[in-house]
């Protein structure tokens, strides 16, 4: 069968890896950008293994019907203006491809409006960097289902493959689906990624290590449910020297971590939803405080702390210890991560396959690793049920929240910032707490507001007369 013609716009770095990477495997990609720079640079990189545009119009005079047009730009402005250049140009039946970081709400907007024009239009949320767009990313699309029938038979395979071959592109569910699941994604890799750092800063507190030796007691994690890819690049940071000093290059990097916004997005889509995700949103808040690199300097001469670290067991201990917190949290950051792709799927009607999330995860995207090997084990066994009702994953759980509860320990002993161990371990307190705090809420809410309450020994809903006033 042969392989269909391709317009791609946009050919930034990722554009051009995708590029590449649909040659690879057969395609014809004519390419355009805006910026004559870019596009001069693709035809270069590509030689004569594809076609520059000059222009919009060239790239649909070119494209066979059905056509075919994926776009690789910035979110938000920049994809609804190509929208508005295109849609008076394409035809009913045309496919439309959107592989940036769009917002969910802004792909369901889309997907209705070309809809109306019988324009198929597929909201692709696509993770694994620049190496991932050249190799075989991991790919979530979703959108109109008659845009995924026109491409299901070609773009998995060029997405990447599990190790029993398995393609990392598996349809996520119609509206803003494919990009919702992206948008989790980067949620909980903010979540992991923020876990790694704060064992960085205990690891420095607590045991004094520097970069080299924090790298080799990383290395003893390569195993097990621990292993991934942001345990791996974390290990080859860590090994770096800058070149022109000699000194560790982290240790020389300026400590203010920056963001593009979906971390944000998925704390706005866990309070939308009214699902409980306080350890990704506490990963989107650790990098707002570190942007404050000037009011920490002060404050730092300013606030009193401990002078000395947190007394700990030998060394050896001290990491095994770390290294169980470490994957308690992560399962905690997985697990609130589904936890609003099911919540949300259900009200949406989105029908996202969790289990299928869970396996395209595991190649090709930032997030892959082998603990997703067990989540999806256990949302094929229970695709409706939470993770922590999963009995392996409870187990492996169960064995390991005594060390979470004794990191957590350790760094409030020490002063170490870790809002992700922490609000782990309070995520695991509240979801198992049977009566909790917020019958008082509900009492000061009707006391000042006349909200009502519900009781616990009739039903209804009551109001208390509590001001003799």
């Amino acid at each position: 069968m042969s392989k269909p013609l391709i317009g791609l716009i946009g050919l930034g770095v990722m554009g051009e890896n995708l590029a590449l990477n649909l040659i690879r495997h057969g395609h014809s990609v004519v390419g355009y950008d805006a910026d004559a720079k870019r596009r001069d640079a693709f035809k270069q990189c590509t030689g004569e293994s594809a076609r520059v545009a000059a222009s919009l119009s060239a790239v649909l005079s070119v494209l066979p019907a059905p056509r075919l047009i994926w776009l690789m730009v910035p979110a938000g402005a920049t994809i609804d203006a190509i929208l508005l250049q295109l849609q008076d140009r394409l035809s009913p039946g045309d496919v439309v491809m959107d592989g940036g970081n769009s917002h969910y709400e802004d792909t369901e907007r889309r997907v209705k409006s070309l809809q109306a024009k019988g324009i198929h239009y597929l909201g692709l949320g696509v993770s694994g960097g620049q190496e991932g767009a050249l190799k075989g990313p991991a790919m979530m699309p979703g959108g109109d289902p008659k845009a995924w029938d026109l491409v299901n038979t070609w773009l998995p395979d060029i997405a990447a493959h599990t190790p029993q071959g398995q393609s990392c592109c598996q349809w996520m569910g119609k509206g803003g689906a494919g990009h919702f699941v992206k948008m989790v994604h980067n949620g909980i890799e903010y979540a992991d990624m923020q876990l790694l750092a704060e064992s960085h800063a205990l690891m420095e507190r607590l045991l004094g290590f520097k970069a080299k030796a924090m790298s080799q007691a990383m290395q003893a994690w390569q195993s097990g449910w621990m292993d991934s890819y942001l345990l791996d690049i974390t290990i080859d940071i860590l090994r770096r020297d800058d070149a022109e000093s000699g000194q560790a290059l982290v240790d020389l990097i300026l400590d203010k971590a920056e963001q593009k916004g979906t971390g944000r997005w998925t704390s706005e889509a866990a309070l939308a939803f009214g699902v409980p995700t306080p350890t990704l949103t506490a990963a989107v808040f650790a990098r707002i405080t570190s942007a404050h690199k000037a009011q920490r300097l002060d404050l730092s001469t300013h606030l009193q702390g401990a002078a000395q670290p947190a007394t700990c067991p030998p060394q050896a201990q001290t990491l095994s210890t770390l290294a169980d917190a470490l994957l308690a949290a992560r399962i905690l950051a997985f697990a609130q991560g589904f936890h609003l792709m099911g919540t949300a799927s259900q009200e949406r009607q989105w029908h996202i396959p969790l289990h299928t999330v869970a396996e395209v995860w595991q190649a090709g995207c930032i997030l892959r690793g082998e603990l997703l090997k067990p989540i999806a084990s256990a949302l094929a066994r229970s695709p409706e049920a939470l993770l922590l009702t999963d009995p392996q994953i409870l187990q492996a759980l169960n064995e390991r929240m005594g060390a979470l509860r004794q990191v957590v320990q350790w760094a409030v002993a020490s002063d170490v910032a870790v809002p992700c161990f922490m609000s782990a371990l309070d995520h695991w307190n509240g979801m198992r707490t049977a009566v909790s705090s917020a019958r008082l809420i509900q009492a000061q809410r009707d006391y000042f507001g006349a909200h009502t309450y519900e009781r616990v020994d009739r039903p209804g809903h009551f109001h208390t007369q509590w001001s003799a006033g």
